[in-house]
């Protein structure tokens, strides 16, 4: 068998920007069964099984084997995996293949080691789109008690994690001549309308902090609006990135900017809720004792953790995130063999 260096150079040699998964789902679908692990390859995920065949919780390892595309600006060739000095570089090393390679082989070492119930290996497809397909295997995978999802966190330990809420906002106006806007009656100007809304945003649901993620944000990213350099717009939009927290449920914060602002608010995505592991979450407890050193942290971004966030549930991976998607990825290789032999621990204690 690989080491875990080796597997996650060989995960990193093979392309798999989102939408593309299918030749590295065969390569670990036969890497794990050369470990002699029961897997199964569908169309949501490669998924392994330890199955102790005694009453027990089940622990599931997830994370992804999709990448988001190069872009521009590396130095290095992005699928050819380049180590150099405690680094490996390439598309995808740290976010999230490094989490892959450990958690792989982590279930070989604690196959013959775990004593009830069983422990599932859950790789799935698209995550860095919409279109993930985690919910689709976490459904098929039945119940899952706790789990542990592999993210690049420093082998830290997240235990809250912001949702995503994206929705628009969108300003009603007239439609002129832009010499005669101010002498015609009654006239609303689209722009001006959305821009007093806009200057509303900051601190706008601030009265509800969580202890660890803070206050939910609401920032504006798009602006569009015009139909002519001497026409007054009809219409003017913003799109609005919502960073929640467990203290806003979803559908009350966007009851809350509907009621605060003057333009429409159009929810547009709100599946992505936020995560929070339960405060007496054994999977921390033991997360700890293994591993002494390790901080608890929120964590700002989004994760598959969303299909799991009824389950005793953290997020723990090797890999800096700050690197994640940026030209010249790389992750520390220390980092994944401590992964290696923490995940391995961790499922041998929670189902001794």
């Amino acid at each position: 068998m690989p080491t875990e260096i080796a597997l996650l150079k060989e995960l990193v040699a093979i392309p798999s920007v989102s939408g593309t998964e299918e030749g590295i789902a065969r390569f670990l679908e036969d890497t794990a069964r050369k470990a002699g692990l029961d897997v199964v390859r569908d169309d949501a995920s490669v998924t392994m099984t330890v199955d102790t065949g005694r009453p027990g919780p089940t622990l599931a390892f997830i994370s992804h084997l999709d990448v988001v595309p190069p872009g521009e600006g590396w130095s290095r060739d992005p699928f050819v995996p380049t180590v150099e000095g405690d680094l490996l570089y390439g598309r995808g090393s740290g976010d999230a293949k490094a989490s892959v390679a450990a958690m792989t082989l982590a279930a070989r070492d604690a196959a013959a080691r775990i004593r009830t119930g069983r422990l599932l290996v859950i790789m799935g497809y698209g995550e860095e789109t919409r279109h993930t397909t985690m919910g689709t295997a976490v459904g098929r995978a039945g119940t899952i008690d706790a789990s542990v999802v592999g993210e690049p966190t420093n082998l830290d330990v997240a235990v809250a994690q912001r949702g995503l809420m994206m929705a628009d906002l969108v300003a009603k106006g007239d439609q002129r001549h832009a010499g005669y806007a101010a002498q015609d009656g009654d006239f609303t100007n689209a722009v001006t309308a959305l821009a007093r809304d806009l200057v509303r945003l900051d601190g706008i649901v601030a009265e509800r902090v969580h202890p660890i993620l803070g206050v939910t944000t609401v920032t504006p990213t798009m602006v569009s609006a015009g139909v002519s350099r001497n026409v007054t717009p009809p219409t003017a939009k913003a799109v609005l990135d919502i960073r929640s927290t467990p203290v806003w449920p979803h559908g009350e914060l966007a009851a809350a900017l509907k009621e605060r602002l003057e333009c429409e608010v159009i929810i547009t995505s709100d599946r992505l809720v936020p995560c929070e592991t339960p405060h007496a979450s054994r999977l921390t407890l033991l997360a700890k004792r293994i591993r002494p050193e390790l901080r608890t942290f929120g964590s700002p971004t989004c994760s598959d953790w969303v299909f799991v966030r009824h389950a005793d549930a953290i997020k723990c991976g090797p890999g800096t995130s700050r690197r994640s998607h940026t030209p010249d990825e790389c992750v520390d290789l220390s980092e994944v063999t401590a992964a290696r032999a923490f995940y391995a621990r961790l499922a041998e204690e929670y189902l001794a």
